[in-house]
């Protein structure tokens, strides 16, 4: 597994790499028989230090963890103990998506996922270069729309700790879309449903 650590204003010294990838291995072995790659970024809040971890564990299943503490070590502590948590509480069926998330080259597309940068109010009102009337496009990646139950695609956005998650329905083929709403519950657009 690739893990890297940073830190926004913080040293991240040998001693915090070795620790952080010796506790993301532990929680990988044990979850997953292997996990890609490990994103953790430290911050730090006042007189509080925060960790972000984002962990690919496979093909198209992200998952984020995150904590607070004392010191960089407390906080990844925190952060890689709500990991293992939403870990334990999806094991079986991670498990048995990820058995079954092997994608269907023929019935999963792909799509494209593109970064807008923001514009200041002052840059927002002159026209855009070339007529467009978006802001500069930052990044474009490919983006595979996985073919997924309903459960499955809130599964996987609780697990990626996202807002919204479009996906590719398995009973209709159609795209939908289901997203947290401002009150805790699930959205689930359905454009065949209509």
């Amino acid at each position: 597994m690739h893990v890297t650590v940073a830190g926004k204003q913080v040293e991240t010294g040998e001693a915090l790499k070795v620790h952080v990838r010796d506790g993301l291995e532990a929680i990988t072995r044990k979850y997953f028989d292997h996990a890609l790659e490990a994103n953790v970024t430290f911050h730090r809040n006042r007189s509080q230090f925060s960790c972000d971890i984002n962990l690919k564990a496979g093909r198209g299943l992200m998952m984020r963890g995150e904590g607070e503490g004392a010191d960089a070590h407390r906080a990844f502590e925190e952060a890689a103990e709500h990991l293992a948590k939403r870990l334990r509480r999806y094991r079986r069926r991670v498990n048995e998506h990820a058995r079954s998330a092997a994608p269907d080259r023929d019935s999963a597309p792909a799509g494209r996922e593109t970064v807008i940068r923001a514009e200041a109010e002052e840059e927002a009102e002159a026209p855009a270069p070339n007529g467009a009337d978006h802001g500069a496009i930052v990044a474009e990646h490919p983006a595979e729309i996985a073919l997924l139950t309903v459960g499955e695609a809130v599964m996987r956005m609780d697990l990626a700790h996202v807002p919204v998650l479009m996906f590719r329905n398995k009973a209709t083929r159609a795209l939908n879309v289901v997203y947290r709403r401002q009150d805790g519950n699930v959205g689930w657009i359905d454009p065949e449903g209509a």
